[in-house]
């Protein structure tokens, strides 16, 4: 699978996602995310800054990672939300690398990282084959216009 990024909201999809997810729990498997990355700082012109000063400083990034796939894993498609959020220049107190990965719900993500100030948030997929293209488009349509299947099949119950 190569992941393709999708022009789609990132916020309209954990938006549709958590909607989805209270009336229709298991419609999905939903798996979400968050490490920090230490990073040196690159030497660019805009940052005026010197090797010793480069050396004392590093750059912090959270970065949280929602993923969305099918209940039936053979759907063979993936959407996945991306939120990297810089916390800018610190000075070095450590190595340079990922921290341990944590695992969080939904709410949390929803909490923490759908906020404008949060960081620049993307939309990736990936689809095995055209058939779970189709699917996953279907979905993206589902969620851009915010139709709800899993309302219709609770109307379906309640009628009887």
């Amino acid at each position: 699978m190569e992941p393709f990024p999708v022009d789609i909201d990132p916020e309209q999809v954990i938006h549709w996602l958590r909607k989805e997810n209270n009336t229709a729990p298991a419609a999905f498997r939903i798996s979400a995310r968050r490490t920090r990355e230490v990073r040196r700082i690159p030497r660019r012109g805009e940052y005026h800054l010197g090797d010793q000063e480069r050396e004392d400083l590093h750059e912090t990034a959270t970065i949280a990672t929602l993923d969305i796939a099918p209940a039936h894993a053979g759907d063979g498609w993936l959407l996945s939300v991306v939120v990297e959020d810089e916390i800018g220049p610190q000075v070095f107190g450590g190595a340079f690398g990922h921290d341990e990965e944590q695992e969080i719900d939904l709410d949390t993500f929803y909490r923490m990282f759908t906020r404008p100030e949060r960081g620049c948030a993307s939309v990736i997929a990936e689809a095995e084959d055209p058939a779970a293209q189709t699917r996953l488009n279907d979905l993206i349509a589902t969620i851009e216009t915010d139709r709800h299947p899993s309302d219709r099949r609770a109307k379906g119950r309640t009628k009887r």
